[in-house]
């Protein structure tokens, strides 16, 4: 089927640069579209071609309500509507709208940040998991700021383990405070990357917005709050399970960490890969999973995250060909004695902590 768009001066700039929107608009609609002095031609199946000529439609819509896109959001949008059949331009940008995060719009720039959103809004508790650079916590703190803004929670409280790759917290000068500072920093720059400054400090000052390492969080009810645990991947099992029993009324609670990040000792259990096991048929919460397509950093960060993958399951494949000779080496001793445990192997509790 082909299709003749005529262009308006208000569609001309859905273009993007060097014609960006319309080759992801021909990619994920499996669509060619040429360019007439005067007009687009779009071709594909009907189907296709209808909804890419909604984005047109949608588009001009939005710009004459008085619309504004911030840089890369219009892009992002479109990514997410060829991914998602039920997704239109115009319900994006609403959405976006409707979700004031302080001085801040943002607006979800893959399908899985638009689940995550869409499953805060809806559960009481929710497991994001997935990547360094998806968004995770961003978007999270977002929904919290949000939530406060809108008087539907009176504190925003955010907590993360201190534990990070080979350091301690001895190690660091100062206070206590100047201590776990460190550690909370990727919190309090989405704090002011959303709200003024000013805004922020009166909030910690008066606890409005309390951000503590995760040990503070013990014995507590948490009623009327927002609450987020970051890089709940360096939480032990004990840690978790005291974290997910502190929800109080009217409470929200977001989780997020990333699987392959984990910095406890090797005999020690993530509890957050507990707590996708344990609670992943619980009523009323629900998990999250990213990739690197959600991805939103630098270009090179999703290829970076597909090479260690990769990368792992190589070491993997390579690695199971030892084990297996080791196996059998084992249990040439006789026939009846019990082969001599292999030093050399690795322990299930290494393999464990690997998964």
């Amino acid at each position: 089927m082909k299709k003749s768009i005529e262009i308006s001066a208000n569609i001309e700039t859905l273009f993007g640069t060097r014609d960006e929107n319309l080759r992801v608009l021909e990619d994920g609609l499996n669509i060619s579209i040429d360019l007439r002095s005067d007009s687009i031609e779009v071709e594909g199946s009907p189907s296709d071609v209808t909804r890419a000529q909604q984005v047109f439609t949608d588009y001009e819509h939005l710009q004459r309500s008085g619309f504004t896109f911030n840089n890369g959001d219009l892009n992002s949008m479109l990514r997410v509507l060829t991914a998602d059949p039920k997704a239109t331009l115009r319900g994006l940008a609403e959405a976006g709208r409707q979700r004031s995060f302080g001085r801040r719009t943002v607006q979800p720039k893959s399908v899985n940040q638009r689940r995550y959103l869409e499953a805060i809004e809806k559960h009481d508790m929710v497991f994001g998991i997935g990547p360094a650079g998806t968004g995770k916590t961003y978007l999270a703190v977002a929904m919290a700021i949000s939530a406060l803004l809108a008087k539907r929670v009176n504190r925003i409280i955010l907590a993360r383990p201190a534990v990070e790759a080979g350091e301690r917290l001895g190690f660091l000068p100062g206070t206590l405070q100047d201590k776990i500072d460190p550690y909370l920093r990727p919190l309090y720059d989405a704090l002011y990357d959303m709200l003024d400054p000013e805004k922020v400090d009166r909030y910690l000052e008066k606890s409005v917005i309390e951000i503590a390492p995760i040990a503070f969080m013990r014995g507590r009810t948490l009623n009327d709050s927002f609450v987020i645990l970051d890089e709940a991947q360096n939480t032990t099992s004990e840690q978790m399970k005291m974290f997910v029993t502190r929800l109080g009324f009217n409470s929200k609670a977001v989780i997020t960490g990333d699987i392959t990040q984990i910095d406890l000792p090797s005999a020690r259990r993530s509890g957050l890969l507990e707590a996708a096991d344990v609670l992943k048929n619980v009523e009323g919460l629900t998990f999250v999973y990213f990739d690197e397509s959600d991805v939103v950093r630098h270009h090179l960060v999703q290829r970076i995250i597909r090479a260690y993958d990769e990368h792992k399951t190589k070491a993997a494949e390579d690695q199971m060909p030892l084990l297996e000779s080791r196996g059998s080496t084992n249990g040439k001793a006789n026939g009846t004695e019990p082969a001599l445990p292999d030093k050399t192997a690795i322990s299930s509790t290494e393999v464990e902590s690997e998964e």
